[in-house]
């Protein structure tokens, strides 16, 4: 042993500074592992942790090929943009939000989570119409401000759709 003083805990070395696996990053860390375990179950809290983390990703999507189709006008590229984005959040919340890929296919559940997809998307261009009727052409992040805004309403109607109108028959929803 060449250098025992290292091998060694120096009292007081960490007492001036304080501990730092009990301060507030450690805490922080508590925190963001109960979420991540609570985001793993499989009842209302969970799925809807779920649905938000997945919503919110679809919604990036969105974002990025909304300002990538801007050029051929808002309707377009919300159209686009729309559709993308509805079919991956789709397909994300049958497999990750509500864990059905084994209970419902591919088709089954784009159709109906489609028909919810398709009521936002009504919605949103009504909203963008407005906007553009209004007070001409806004610049697009108040554009997607709005289509974020009213698709989080619609969000809510569509995880209540997905949760307890579209499920097997005979299946559960776990409280």
């Amino acid at each position: 042993m060449t250098c025992p003083s290292l091998l060694r805990r120096r009292p007081g070395a960490t007492d001036v500074v304080g501990d730092p696996s009990h301060g507030p990053a450690h805490q922080v860390g508590e925190v963001a592992h109960a979420a991540a375990e609570q985001a793993r179950r499989d009842d209302t809290l969970g799925q809807f942790i779920r649905f938000v983390l997945v919503g919110g990703s679809s919604t990036a999507v969105y974002a990025l090929l909304f300002l990538g189709l801007e050029r051929y006008g808002y309707l377009p590229a919300h159209v686009v943009a729309t559709v993308v984005s509805s079919v991956l959040a789709n397909e994300l919340h049958r497999r990750l939000t509500f864990r059905a890929d084994e209970r419902v296919g591919w088709l089954a559940a784009q159709v109906e989570a489609g028909g919810v997809s398709l009521f936002g998307l009504v919605a949103t261009s009504v909203a963008l119409g407005w906007l553009d009727a209004s007070v001409g052409a806004a610049h697009p992040l108040v554009q997607i401000s709005l289509v974020v805004a009213v698709t989080g309403f619609i969000g809510l109607i569509r995880f209540i759709a997905l949760r307890w109108i579209f499920r097997p028959p005979g299946a559960v929803a776990a409280q």
